[in-house]
């Protein structure tokens, strides 16, 4: 009978170690996404068009493409900053390429520049 209750407790724990290695390997529960907060190094700009720029609140508001880290489609919306000071050489009418990533929730550019 413990044999019996040893090879069933070792079956079970196999399983229990392979079925998330495998959701993993498929793609699933979210592996191919940076984690929040991470910086997204190796993410591509997206481009936008500077809508507002709101300096005293840290807030931009962009018309911008598919951001594709953050699983977003084309729209506008508002943006905070990582650094108020991001926001000193901008303007409405810009054109810019931006990061950006979830910061808890916070949606937060993380670096902007304005395209030539």
């Amino acid at each position: 009978m413990k044999i019996r209750t040893i090879i069933i407790c070792t079956a079970a724990s196999a399983l229990a170690f392979t079925a998330p290695l495998h959701a993993l390997a498929a793609g699933e529960h979210g592996a191919h996404k940076p984690a929040a907060g991470s910086a997204a190094a190796g993410a591509e700009m997206t481009e936008a068009e500077v809508r507002k720029v709101d300096k005293e609140s840290g807030k931009l508001t962009l018309k911008h493409a598919e951001i594709k880290n953050l699983d977003m489609p084309a729209m506008t919306m508002v943006f905070a900053v990582k650094d108020k000071a991001m926001l000193d050489k901008l303007q409405p009418g810009d054109k810019v390429k931006f990061n950006a990533v979830d910061d808890g929730g916070k949606l937060t550019v993380t670096r902007i520049e304005t395209s030539k």
